[in-house]
């Protein structure tokens, strides 16, 4: 009589505490093979950790790790490797000026007779690449393409390491709607293959598109686990946070008021030599009491305007047009000072543009507030105060471990974006230019953030909102622009257009 196969992994009862904080507490979990298998949960809920551990990456403190019935033991990721597991993390690990051949071969080098045999490894990954559905220009240096490419990238190191067990994490973080659909399509493909998917992630309309089965953990163990079919958004979403969560928040019509916080007048922006324009007559304004949404596919020319916003005079020899804040013309001014004027940024890119990766929660939570009355005094710091008020915006974003001594490398990603957030609100700002303000975060930060940006709304703040999310652009929004080769192609007004047709107006329909 056949037996049933064993699970491609088993965790029993995983445990791992960093210091004072328990990230696993008795983890067990079990994917069966030629599945997809979601663990969701907060930031910080010890998604990754656990991972990680079957990863290879942290010894577990206690428990066990079965591969394929077999209890394994690792002393570092190579030894995950060898038996079949391969992992992509939230932020890739690329070399930026390598192409994209090197960086898969790196550390898996195939060598006859002392030399590279790149042709044959060429060869073999372009096998791979037709077989799953996977193109990627090989001769590409990995800093010049786009960030979807870059994930195939990943994947393909690990397919051509023979993995059968695939862990992603958070893929589609940095990704457009668009990419999500297509990296989507290349799992399904990848599970049909016989291969087996852990997908870690906090959005709940993927994990129901694309799941066979989901485990929830919330502070570090695990609070449900069940088939996909058999469940829904809602009841994951209170297993994650431990309580009702709202999902889709009801937001009240702004009211604008007759004062203007950012006006850009025909924002023109040189491309790279032999390229198209960035920006092309780009005009539109932002009045106080309202948020202004602006939806566009990645690379279209959103990061464009923020550049020629914020850093106006560092672009000055590129651009045509002009930009006014808070009834200042800041044509050709500095950065800094722009922001003095008491404009709250939430960067694109949190690890580059908002944090300090080296420095602690304390120090990220001074940054660029470190000159106002509230913190400083006679040039000097008032460190009782930041302490304070550091300690008193990490509890009431909870930003997670509450400790302010740790370095904001150390946080996940979620954790990150939350801890950029607090900083900025206490600007309390007249401007709040909100880039991706909710990517990698979970519900529970989702439904935080989404209420913390009308509030600075309806307190009086102009709010240009930059996102991917088109939940974000639709539920927040009073006015949508949609930009496409770097130009604004339309306008809505809140409720005038519904998600599909604000895609193909995205794809330049």
């Amino acid at each position: 009589m056949p037996t049933d196969p064993p699970p491609a992994v088993e965790l029993r009862g995983l445990t791992k505490q960093f210091g004072n904080v328990l990230a696993n507490a008795g983890v067990n979990l079990r994917v069966e093979p030629g599945t997809i298998h979601g663990v969701i949960g907060e930031n910080g809920a010890g998604k990754s950790t656990a991972m990680k551990m079957l990863y290879g990456i942290f010894p577990p403190d206690a428990g066990e790790i079965f591969v394929y019935g077999k209890k394994c033991v690792w002393s570092s990721p190579a030894d995950a490797i060898a038996a079949g597991i391969g992992m992509v993390h939230q932020h890739f690990m690329l070399a930026g000026p390598y192409s994209a051949l090197d960086n898969i071969l790196l550390g898996a080098e195939p060598v006859r007779l002392g030399v590279i045999e790149r042709k044959k490894a060429r060869v073999h990954l372009e096998t791979l690449a037709r077989q799953y559905g996977l193109p990627v220009d090989l001769g590409q240096p990995i800093e010049l393409l786009p960030v979807g490419a870059q994930q195939r990238v990943e994947i393909l190191k690990l397919l051509y390491r023979d993995a059968r067990i695939l862990i992603l994490d958070e893929p589609t973080a940095v990704l457009t709607p668009q990419e999500t659909n297509v990296l989507f399509e290349h799992l399904k493909k990848l599970r049909d293959e016989g291969k087996t998917v852990i997908l870690i992630t906090h959005k709940l309309k993927e994990v129901m598109s694309i799941t066979d089965r989901v485990t929830v953990l919330r502070d570090g163990r695990v609070t449900g686990e069940m088939p996909t079919a058999q469940t829904n958004p809602q009841e994951l979403a209170n297993l994650m946070v431990g309580r009702k969560v709202v999902l889709n928040i009801e937001v009240s019509p702004g009211q604008p008021s007759d004062k203007i916080a950012l006006d850009v007048e025909r924002l023109t922006l040189a491309g790279e030599a032999g390229s198209r324009q960035k920006l092309t007559d780009v005009s539109f304004s932002v009045q106080r009491g309202e948020i202004v949404g602006i939806a566009g596919v990645e690379g279209n020319g959103q990061s464009a305007v923020l550049q020629a916003i914020l850093h106006p005079r560092e672009s000055r020899c590129q651009t045509s047009g002009a930009v006014r804040v808070l009834d200042e013309d800041v044509t050709m001014w500095r950065a800094s000072r722009i922001r003095d004027l008491g404009v709250a940024v939430i960067p694109e890119d949190r690890q580059r543009e908002g944090l300090l990766l080296e420095s602690t929660v304390s120090g990220n939570f001074l940054l660029g507030l470190q000159r106002s009355p509230a913190f400083s005094r006679a040039g000097l710091l008032r460190a009782a105060s930041v302490e304070h008020a550091a300690a008193q915006a990490v509890a009431e974003y909870d930003v997670r471990p509450r400790d302010l001594t740790i370095r904001a490398g150390q946080l996940s990603g979620g954790n990150q974006q939350k801890l950029i957030v607090a900083r900025e609100f206490q600007r309390n700002p007249g401007l709040l230019i909100a880039a991706q303000p909710t990517r990698g975060v979970d519900v529970g930060a989702i439904e935080f953030i989404h209420n913390r940006i009308v509030r600075a709304r309806d307190e009086g703040a102009g709010v240009l909102l930059v996102s991917f999310e088109l939940d974000d652009i639709l539920t927040l929004s009073d006015r949508i622009l949609v930009m496409y080769e770097g130009r604004i192609v339309a306008e809505f007004l809140r409720g005038q257009v519904t998600e599909r047709d604000l895609g193909l107006k995205m794809a330049g329909a």
